[in-house]
């Protein structure tokens, strides 16, 4: 998603390409100042709070938060042993984030010398998204991963004709789609749901969690399995996809003005699992904040 991962530019599988001479490397990371407030919360306290992270951009990975030590809690570190060797920065010292009888074993990571080319990450520590118990841009959390500033939603109203077709059955008919264009994906068409055929959603147990939408859940159509998925309660960013239907292309026959939809390259998703602690309903009353 964004600049490293799903189809990014710099993910190794992005659909464009860059025009120079030369080829590039197949490999590129980058990092960045995130130019944001970011802290770090585990049981109960403030462990990390920095106006100075820096963001680290690996091929097929999220961002990755750096902070300096400098700005890290005196004692909360505890280094461990065996430290292991990273391909690209060398030898890497591991951490036990420890506060009072809390202890989050290898919570934390430093590059204890990186190379020259990455001199940007010498003194600072990174802190393992799941083992935190929260990260904050200034008082607003932020779920899954690091904010990627590359990551965006935009959500268009269309009257285009689109048709969804199990069989000879038809399941949805509208000319009022409204289409989803996420960093790093392939366009989504949802459907409100006074144009489908209601019945024809079977629920399915278990959901599945986007750090930039919320909470998704699913539905069969006939023997189709998981055909369909709807975020009954999107994010407030994304609000205005809440309870509207999508359906997978290469699940069921979807049409979009009498041309049957196939799934395209970076439309598969990877599942992200969802934060320690985290309430969705927290998201959700915390109003038109950005997470991008």
């Amino acid at each position: 998603m964004g600049l490293s991962w799903q189809q990014g530019p710099l993910s190794g599988v992005s659909v464009g390409r860059f025009l120079t001479p030369e080829p590039l490397p197949k490999r590129l990371v980058f990092a960045e100042p995130l130019r944001r407030r970011l802290r770090v919360k585990l049981a109960d306290a403030w462990i990390a709070d920095s106006e100075d992270v820096l963001l680290l951009y690996e091929p097929g990975h999220y961002p990755l938060a750096f902070f300096p030590l400098a700005d890290v809690r005196p004692g909360v570190l505890v280094s461990e042993k065996p430290n292991t060797r990273a391909r690209d920065y060398g030898d890497t010292e591991w951490f036990t984030v420890t506060v009072g009888e809390r202890r989050a074993t290898r919570g934390a990571w430093q590059y204890t010398a990186p190379p020259d080319y990455a001199s940007e990450l010498r003194g600072r520590v990174a802190f393992v998204w799941g083992a935190m118990d929260g990260f904050y841009e200034e008082d607003e959390r932020i779920v899954g991963h690091a904010a990627d500033p590359y990551h965006r939603n935009d959500i268009r109203q269309s009257s285009r004709h689109l048709v969804v077709m199990d069989g000879v059955r038809r399941i949805a008919d509208t000319t009022r789609p409204i289409v989803l264009y996420e960093s790093g994906f392939a366009p989504r068409w949802y459907v409100p749901r006074q144009d489908i055929e209601e019945s024809a959603l079977i629920p399915v147990e278990g959901q599945t969690f986007c750090p930039y939408k919320g909470l998704a859940s699913y539905y069969d159509i006939g023997e189709r399995k998981r055909a369909a998925w709807s975020y009954l309660q999107a994010w407030p960013e994304v609000a205005h996809v809440s309870n509207f239907v999508s359906f997978e292309p290469d699940k069921i026959d979807v049409f979009l003005d009498d041309r049957k939809l196939a799934l395209e390259t970076g439309q598969s998703v990877k599942e992200h699992g969802i934060d320690r602690g985290l309430d969705p309903d927290e998201m959700l009353r915390r109003g038109p904040v950005t997470l991008r």
